[in-house]
């Protein structure tokens, strides 16, 4: 077990800020609790107050778990430099001021951000991991909990059309198995897209199929770590409409606008009553 105190940390809130689809909240009477899967590993992060567990062996939390959850990342100086004369983002911030912008798996992300078009966050989740129990490796981590690997390119790419659909994937098979064949080929090299810049990170991942302009920011800001990338969904879209009709402040933030994204997302899901 890692113990490790950081503040403008919540794992609750980044489990639950629409980014990571392996990662789900725990029962437990102590704690803010979650389980994740990534990189092959399954792991536990618990959490009280700025105090948060991670249990796993120190080489993984180094190796993996502190890059993964962003950790060395001044996050309260991002939150500092917001106008204070912006009230709305200004609330959002302090509302999810524990996000942070995950380090995720390229690949990973692609799909799920492929997946994510035209559905919410519940069943993105429930498409995902049937796709990991269909096409992934079985791996039983040491406290005995059961997981699955990730699919690969080929596997994905071997996977017939209706069995995808079983997969409750509708018309996004298609795109899956396309993309899964071009990435398999190299038809696009996964291992270039970190040192390109994100307008060259973000034409790249045009090429796939079934990636459009949204997709490719998402996949940018939360598998690269583009922080200039801004996704636009209907959400934020809507926030944008609403609270910003003479235009969001780009220019201000280009170098943070990723994690300013994350706050008026998760403000709007979460601080009002549906």
């Amino acid at each position: 077990m890692v113990r490790v105190t950081k503040d403008y940390f919540s794992i609750t809130q980044i489990c639950m800020s629409g980014q990571c689809f392996r990662m789900n909240l725990l029962e437990n009477e102590k704690a803010e609790a979650v389980g994740l899967v990534a990189f092959g590993k399954y792991l536990e992060v618990f959490q009280n107050g700025n105090e948060i567990c991670f249990d796993c062996t120190q080489e993984d939390y180094d190796t993996i778990w502190k890059s993964y959850f962003d950790m060395e990342t001044d996050y309260a100086a991002m939150i500092g430099r917001i106008d204070a004369a912006d009230s709305y983002l200004t609330s959002a911030a302090a509302f999810g001021s524990g996000i942070r912008i995950l380090r995720q798996d390229l690949w990973e992300m692609i799909i799920s951000f492929i997946v994510s078009q035209q559905n919410n966050i519940k069943r993105i989740r429930r498409c995902i991991r049937l796709l990991c129990e269909k096409y992934g490796e079985k791996r039983v981590a040491e406290n005995g909990t059961a997981y699955y690997d990730f699919p690969t390119p080929k596997a994905l790419s071997q996977a017939s059309i209706e069995d995808l659909q079983a997969c409750n994937l509708g018309y996004r098979s298609r795109y899956i198995q396309k993309t899964s064949s071009a990435v398999l080929h190299k038809e696009i090299d996964l291992k270039k897209l970190s040192a390109f810049r994100y307008p060259d990170a973000s034409r790249e991942l045009l090429k796939l199929c079934g990636v459009g302009t949204k997709v490719a920011d998402c996949i940018c800001l939360f598998a690269l770590h583009k922080m200039e990338a801004f996704p636009k969904d209907t959400h934020i879209n809507k926030v944008l409409a609403a609270q910003y009709p003479n235009g969001f402040p780009f220019e201000q933030y280009h170098d943070c606008g990723g994690i300013l994204q994350q706050y008026l997302f998760y403000y709007d899901l979460n601080s009002m009553p549906r």
